[in-house]
C-alpha cells in the first residue's frame, strides 16, 4: 500500500457499518487498514470480504489509522470515540452524535484540543437531493418532511426521533438558517420500549414553520420534503433522488422536474470525509451541527414522553 493512501478503519460491521468497509476498500485514496466487531463471525466475514485485518480493541485499530467511522450502537459513540481521539484518530461518527449532549460535548472538546476533525453521519446531507435544495431554497416558509420505515429490531436502543427523524432536524436547520423559536411534539409507542411514530411541528424565528412526521412502524418506505417559498414550491424524494419544482408564471403553475444526478449518498459522505481529513478542512455535517440537531431531537424526545406520562 502506498504511503500517501489514509489509513481509514470501522468500528463496527454490521449492517451499516459494512458498508463503510467496503466504501473505503474502493476509494483510490485510501486503504481500509482495519475493522474492530465484538461478534467474532461477523468480524471474520468481513475481514475476509476486503482483506482487511481484525483489531481485538479499539484502541489497537485507533494506534493503526488515521481517521475512523464508529458505527456502533448511538448508547456506545462515546466510549468508542474517546479511545480513537487519544490515538490521534479523526473520525465519523454516524448520527446521532450521541445519546446524550454532555456525551457530545465532551467528544467535541477533546478533539478540538486535539486539532481533530469529527463529521457527523447525516448522511442525507450528501444526497444529490440535498445538493439540489441549497442552491434552491433561499426563503422557505414552511416545509414538511415524511419519513416511514417498516420495523426493524436495530436502532431501536433509541426512540424514532433520534433514529430517523434527526435526518429531517438536520435538513431542515440547514435549509432554514435560524434560530428555533418554538418546538411542539406528540409521538406513540407500538412495537418498542421507545416512541415508534412521532410528529414535531417546529417554528423558526425567521417565520419559517416546518412539520416533521416520522415512522418506522410503516407498511412502506418514504422519505419525503416539501419546501414552500415566495418563488414556488418545491417536492423531493430522498429515496428515489427524484421530484420537481412549481412556479407561478403569467397567473398559471407550471411543473418541471428537477436534474438530479444520481450517487451513492454514503459514497459522497465518505469521499467528503477523507477530503476534509487529507486538506485539514471543516467537514460538510462538522461536530457542532450534529450536536444542534441532537439537541432538538432530545427536546422533541422529553415532550412525547412527558406527554406520554399524563
Amino acid at each position: 500500500m502506498s504511503e500517501s493512501k489514509l489509513k481509514c478503519g470501522v468500528a463496527g460491521v454490521g449492517y451499516l457499518g459494512q458498508h463503510h468497509a467496503r466504501i473505503y476498500n474502493e476509494l483510490e485514496n485510501v486503504e481500509l487498514a482495519g475493522i474492530f466487531e465484538t461478534n467474532p463471525e461477523r468480524a471474520a466475514e468481513i475481514s475476509e470480504k476486503f482483506g482487511c485485518p481484525v483489531f481485538a480493541s479499539i484502541k489497537e485499530l485507533g494506534e493503526v489509522c488515521d481517521a475512523v467511522s464508529i458505527v456502533v450502537p448511538t448508547d456506545k459513540h462515546h466510549e468508542v470515540a474517546l479511545p480513537l481521539l487519544e490515538c490521534g484518530c479523526h473520525l465519523l461518527i454516524e448520527k446521532p452524535i450521541c445519546q446524550s449532549l454532555e456525551e457530545a460535548a465532551d467528544i467535541l472538546e477533546k478533539a478540538k484540543a486535539a486539532n481533530l476533525l469529527v463529521q457527523v453521519g447525516h448522511i442525507e446531507h450528501f444526497n444529490p437531493v440535498m445538493s439540489f435544495l441549497e442552491e434552491a431554497v433561499s426563503a422557505p416558509k414552511f416545509i414538511t418532511a415524511d419519513r416511514l420505515a417498516p420495523f426493524q429490531p436495530r436502532g431501536t436502543e433509541v426512540g424514532v426521533t433520534l433514529d430517523l427523524m434527526i435526518h429531517d432536524i438536520g435538513i431542515v436547520l440547514q435549509l432554514v438558517k435560524s434560530p428555533v423559536k418554538l418546538v411542539q411534539s406528540v409521538g406513540v409507542s407500538a412495537l418498542s420500549p421507545t416512541e415508534d411514530i412521532a410528529n414535531a411541528r417546529i417554528e423558526f424565528e425567521n417565520g419559517c414553520v416546518a412539520n416533521l412526521n416520522t415512522s418506522r412502524v410503516s407498511s412502506k418506505k418514504l422519505r419525503e420534503i416539501r419546501v414552500f417559498q415566495p418563488s414556488g414550491y418545491l417536492s423531493l424524494d430522498f429515496m428515489n433522488q427524484a421530484g420537481h419544482v412549481v412556479k407561478i408564471d403569467g397567473g398559471e403553475m407550471k411543473t418541471s422536474e428537477v436534474p438530479i444526478e444520481k450517487g451513492e449518498p454514503l459514497k459522497l459522505e465518505l469521499a467528503s470525509f477523507v477530503e476534509s481529513v487529507n486538506e485539514r478542512k471543516q467537514p460538510k455535517v462538522g461536530g457542532e451541527l450534529g450536536k444542534t440537531a441532537l439537541e432538538l431531537a432530545i427536546t422533541i424526545t422529553k415532550q412525547i414522553r412527558e406527554r406520554a406520562a399524563m
